[in-house]
């Protein structure tokens, strides 16, 4: 005996053109998915991402690598007020980050304005850094994973001359592809050519790189470039964005 639905006509109809269009928004999701540019690069910033302040209150909103608690470590260390700190080292200090003045005569000029020896200068800062940022060591992890599987790796990150050696550890960045630094190029994020320079370096077109920061002003000026992007705010956060975009 044949078998026959308890379902009256209609419902079969309805339930099976529920059926279809689920059928067609699956395949219309795979479509855009295919033609979506695919991403062939990842961009990290150094502060605030791949290198984490031990105490995120103490992080200045200027800046990811320009922690308070560096600054207030060197100015206590010095015996002076931070905006005596601060009055000595303002121009120089934004000069180096952007590469505009050299790094001898940086130190020279800092070390002058500070009071202190050039060494001692040095020993300082190399001491705060220290004492207030950690590296991000899953998220390394997590880059070198994307390394093996095929991605390009960079790193793009504005830097004065004594962050860069605390924070920017050459035995970490050995594996990625491009290293970006901004008082190494002469320019600094937001500006565009920084973005543009690092595209270069990993041989990527806007659309197929993704940028991490934690700097909204920093992401916004990649995403008019046509750069793909992501606001960190911790690991977590940022893997389950990664997911989202199937890198994970």
């Amino acid at each position: 005996m044949a078998f026959k639905s308890s379902l009256p006509k209609s419902s079969q109809k309805t339930k099976k053109q529920k059926n279809l269009r689920k059928l067609e928004a699956r395949r219309s999701r795979i479509k855009r998915a295919e033609a979506r540019p695919k991403i062939k690069a990842i961009i990290f910033d150094i502060g605030g991402v791949l290198v984490l302040p031990k105490n995120p209150a103490r992080l200045s909103s200027k800046g990811g690598h320009r922690s308070l608690g560096v600054h207030e470590h060197v100015a206590r260390k010095l015996r002076i007020s931070l905006d005596q700190y601060f009055d000595s080292i303002d121009t120089i200090y934004a000069m180096s980050i952007e590469g505009q003045i050299p790094e001898k005569e940086a130190i020279r000029l800092l070390a002058k304005n500070l009071g202190v020896s050039e060494k001692k200068l040095k020993t300082l800062y190399n001491a705060a850094y220290k004492k207030n940022f950690k590296q991000n060591k899953v998220l390394y992890k997590f880059a070198y994973k994307l390394k093996k599987k095929g991605y390009k790796i960079a790193v793009l990150s504005d830097q004065w001359y004594l962050s860069k050696k605390a924070l920017v550890r050459r035995r970490l960045l050995r594996r990625f592809d491009a290293v970006i630094i901004s008082c190494d190029v002469g320019v600094r994020k937001p500006n565009p050519e920084i973005y543009k320079l690092a595209l270069k370096k990993i041989g990527a077109k806007p659309s197929e790189a993704l940028f991490i920061d934690n700097q909204k002003w920093n992401i916004d000026a990649a995403k008019k470039l046509g750069i793909k992007t992501i606001l960190y705010k911790n690991n977590e956060q940022l893997f389950r964005q990664l997911s989202k975009q199937g890198l994970i």
